[in-house]
């Protein structure tokens, strides 16, 4: 609900931008044209004219502290050039000229990194089919510039937004939309189960020409479906990503899947007693494995000459933690009356239980098997599969600070939530800031290096050059999260 107070100075902001942009279309460009960046806003629809801080075609970053997503070491009182949505120039202030009548922007204090590139960042939670129009909000708002939504509950509605977005109609990160989750006998009734290998082939062929890329398997996905889901989605383009269970690692490795998600706990390569093709068998290597052994160093390496990502989603799996599952206070702002009741139900059960670490000594070991896998060379990525209490965004930023509490630096953990996400999409024209990509950035208020909460102090999110303001984006949303 946005308030009158909220609401007139929407208005008020937006006729300034109209007044700003119509002046500098007028004296700019006295033949009539519009520049790139111009011809961009113009766009986007009024409803998005509110949250922008900055529109304009040339803008300078001064006093800048990179984090540049390359895993290159952290670079201070950077200058950066930024025009029509690209970065120009990157480097020292003494070696860059800024250009006359750009506007500048003094980043002294304050850390900028890539746009987030989300690797299973869904538009639904349970219970839940379809949020994705707040779920958007609170992405971007992030710092989350692109998702890539690993599985759709609602898929007609996720291409549907990703188009509004796209088209500049509504606010949110470039989402790239998937296929409905595809599994096997046993597995849920809302997802693709095939009757057979006719029905599989042609539901497949349905949703890629609607225009979807990536394809998900569940955890009762049968290992010779499988099989067909990767030569259909190669043969067509399309990638395939799997949330594994009787399909182990090994297996869909070598059947050419492109990534695996969660790590550890859905490695079920180390299962006792498990049948082949079936979600069964016991789970006593999630206490018992030694993550530095043979075995699961040879599995890792398997994983990697194949050229498999991996992405992890601790700060979903952190929720289920007695000693560490405490909502963000943000979360308990956005979320919705009945989120906040079942979080506070959850609480109280978990407080009984607070004294039961087994949970939090596994999500150790998964920080370690994702450690190993990026030292030995492996693509991580990271996303948060919201739920529970961890929310689109919000889950994001506590991936961040949990990639740092598993012992990798500064550079490495924003690496894997941007330059690598990136380079699993094949995407060479995000993920990163350099000259010659898409200015998709993010302002943090402080120094990330000195203290991981910062991930969270989010000043602004720039995505194709233009400035958006979180605070507003957050404000507007307040108690809209999960709305039954």
């Amino acid at each position: 609900m946005v308030t009158p107070k909220l609401f007139y100075g929407y208005i008020l902001i937006a006729v300034v931008n109209c007044f700003v942009n119509c002046n500098n279309t007028l004296e700019g460009n006295a033949n009539g044209t519009l520049s790139k960046q111009e011809d961009q806003n113009r766009s986007l629809s009024d409803s998005l004219q509110p949250y922008i801080k900055y529109q304009k075609d040339l803008m300078v970053l001064t006093n800048a502290t990179i984090v540049d997503g390359t895993g290159k070491s952290i670079k201070q009182n950077q200058t950066v050039i930024i025009e029509n949505g690209i970065f120009k120039a990157i480097g020292n202030a003494t070696d860059i000229e800024i250009p006359e009548k750009a506007t500048t922007i003094n980043l002294k204090g304050k850390t900028i990194i890539p746009g987030i590139v989300g690797m299973h960042n869904h538009l639904h939670i349970p219970g839940f089919p379809f949020v994705g129009d707040v779920a958007a909000k609170l992405y971007l708002a992030s710092g989350v510039t692109t998702i890539q939504t690993c599985g759709a509950a609602s898929p007609d509605k996720e291409i549907a937004l990703s188009k509004a977005i796209e088209q500049g109609k509504q606010i949110g990160p470039d989402i790239i939309p998937s296929a409905p989750f595809i599994t096997g006998k046993g597995g849920n009734p809302n997802m693709i189960i095939p009757r057979n290998i006719v029905h599989l082939k042609d539901t497949m062929g349905y949703w890629i020409n609607s225009g979807v890329k990536w394809f998900k398997v569940y955890r009762n996905t049968n290992p010779d479906d499988l099989k067909v889901i990767i030569e259909e989605a190669h043969k067509n383009n399309c990638k395939v990503r799997g949330h594994l269970c009787s399909v182990t690692f090994e297996e869909a490795t070598k059947s050419g899947i492109d990534g695996i998600e969660h790590g550890l706990n859905s490695t079920s390569d180390f299962r006792t007693d498990k049948t082949y093709g079936i979600c069964n068998g016991g789970r006593e290597y999630m206490d018992e494995l030694i993550i530095e052994s043979p075995a699961v160093k040879s599995l890792q390496r398997l994983m990697i000459d194949s050229k498999v990502f991996l992405t992890s989603t601790l700060s979903i799996y952190e929720a289920s933690i007695p000693n560490r599952a405490y909502a963000d206070e943000r979360a308990l702002k956005a979320m919705s009356p009945f989120l906040l009741n079942q979080y506070k139900e959850r609480r109280a059960s978990f407080d009984e239980n607070i004294k039961d670490i087994t949970r939090n000594n596994r999500l150790k070991r998964m920080m370690q098997f994702e450690y190993q896998y990026y030292k030995m060379g492996g693509l991580l990525c990271a996303g948060v599969d919201a739920g529970r209490h961890v929310l689109p965004g919000f889950g994001d930023q506590r991936n961040y600070e949990l990639l740092i509490e598993a012992g990798f630096s500064v550079e490495e953990a924003i690496k894997i939530m941007t330059g690598n996400g990136a380079k699993a999409l094949e995407r060479s024209d995000i993920g990163t800031i350099e000259v010659g990509k898409r200015a998709d950035f993010v302002i943090l208020n402080g120094n990330l290096a000195e203290d991981a909460s910062v991930i969270k102090n989010v000043e602004t999110v720039f995505k194709k050059g233009i400035g958006y303001d979180p605070n507003l984006i957050l404000k507007e949303i307040e108690g809209q999260f999960g709305i039954e």
